[in-house]
């Protein structure tokens, strides 16, 4: 299948004005939620709630909505191939890396008197 310049064009317009009406979409829930401040917080938050999942819809219905929402499975299927660390090897990891800590704190402060110690020796 072919697609020419013009329909490309005509396609990344659609997709312009489908995340400009996300965009409104988001924007004039917003100002709903100032607007009616007298009303109940709960109503005022669900209709925020709702007003962003519809601008996400419409904003998914776009070519890099579409590109997004691939990258997300993509992603989605990526963490579940990672084989996670059991709690004894984090547990084990961690103490390690504790150990280092200490170790290389008292080696640097053993580094600090030595200096300390030779500078006052040629200083006088």
């Amino acid at each position: 299948m072919n697609v020419t310049k013009s329909e490309t064009q005509a396609i990344s317009r659609i997709d312009t004005f489908k995340l400009v009406g996300a965009g409104a979409i988001v924007v004039v829930a917003l100002a709903a939620f100032y607007l009616f401040s007298n009303h109940s917080l709960l109503v005022r938050v669900l209709g925020l709630l709702a007003a962003g999942v519809a601008a996400v819809v419409v904003a998914l219905q776009t070519a890099p909505g579409a590109e997004i929402l691939e990258f997300l499975q993509g992603s989605r299927a990526e963490v579940r191939k990672v084989v996670w660390p059991t709690r004894a090897e984090t547990t084990q990891t961690t103490l390690i890396v504790i150990v280092m800590v200490v170790v290389m704190g008292l080696l640097l402060w053993l580094l600090d008197v030595l200096l300390f110690w030779l500078v006052r020796l040629v200083t006088g």
